[in-house]
């Protein structure tokens, strides 16, 4: 005889549910913790690539050392990173891949004296002039490239909650919450003009390679318009197959993908640059 409690299926039902959250929670942090190891592994390759960079800079294997801060850099993009693979590429003779590097370096840190003085020792040597900016491009570089957005966001938010959180909260109205308000929505309408201007500033690019053609078409073809030397600033407009229509101070054409880098690019861009340079040089 059984004397027991009878047997149901909801203890069954529920705790089957319990092992599936488990299970679906184990499965979260199991991926957790394969990104924070992608994520580490990454940094360290980049640091051992950083390190090797420099002792082959001291030893005066510039292409080595050039190839070292390519790699780190692609591992881990970091300011100090391009400025030391613009100094190795100058070393080797790559004025395009050595402006393009300093100019990525600036953007990530636009406080750098160093890459500041390294561009304008650059230009004055190659003889080239430095890009035309209109002025939010200009007040787009005084920060980093990425403190505007944040920024922006800040202040809205800010200015909207201070708005509407008082009278959600029940909180006695202040005159310091209009205060905060006003501050917050005049802040983001400054930071407008600056995030204009970094996009624009992210279509611009260098000329990589010695006396690049510059073409009418985008054709081996084509008729040269002129040859562009390696380190000349230029806008990007258009892509179309293997070419790119860009627009330097005095002409427009077109030009080899290749031959051309922009500043702004994602981290799988980085270091592909000098690479193509070097079978046009």
């Amino acid at each position: 005889m059984n004397c027991g409690l009878p047997i149901t299926d909801c203890g069954l039902k529920e705790a089957g549910a319990r092992m599936r959250a488990l299970h679906h929670f184990s499965r979260f942090f199991r991926m957790l913790a394969f990104v924070s190891i992608l994520c580490c592994a990454s940094g360290t390759r980049g640091e051992d690539m950083f390190q090797q960079g420099a002792k082959a800079y001291v030893a005066g294997a510039f292409a080595k050392s050039a190839d070292y801060f390519r790699q780190a850099v692609a591992a881990e993009p970091s300011a100090g990173g391009l400025q030391n693979l613009g100094n190795a590429e100058w070393q080797c003779g790559r004025t395009g891949a050595a402006i393009l590097a300093w100019e990525r370096s600036q953007w990530l840190d636009p406080f750098s004296a160093n890459t500041r003085g390294n561009l304008r020792y650059a230009r004055k040597a190659a003889q080239l002039e430095a890009p035309e900016l209109a002025w939010y491009e200009i007040c787009s570089a005084w920060l980093p490239v990425n403190a505007w957005a944040w920024l922006a966001c800040l202040s809205l938010w800010a200015a909207v909650g201070m708005m509407f959180l008082p009278g959600i909260l029940r909180w006695p109205r202040a005159d310091w919450h209009q205060g905060v308000a006003a501050a917050g929505f005049a802040i983001f309408l400054l930071t407008i003009p600056a995030l204009a201007g970094t996009h624009t500033r992210s279509r611009m690019g260098i000329v990589l390679a010695k006396d690049t053609p510059l073409r009418l078409t985008p054709t081996k073809e084509a008729q040269v318009l002129a040859k562009i030397p390696a380190g000349e600033s230029a806008r990007l407009e258009r892509e179309r197959g293997n070419y790119v229509f860009i627009r330097t101070s005095g002409a427009a054409g077109w030009v080899e993908s290749g031959q051309f880098g922009l500043i702004a690019c994602d981290r799988g861009e980085l270091g592909k640059e000098s690479s193509t340079t070097n079978k046009h040089e």
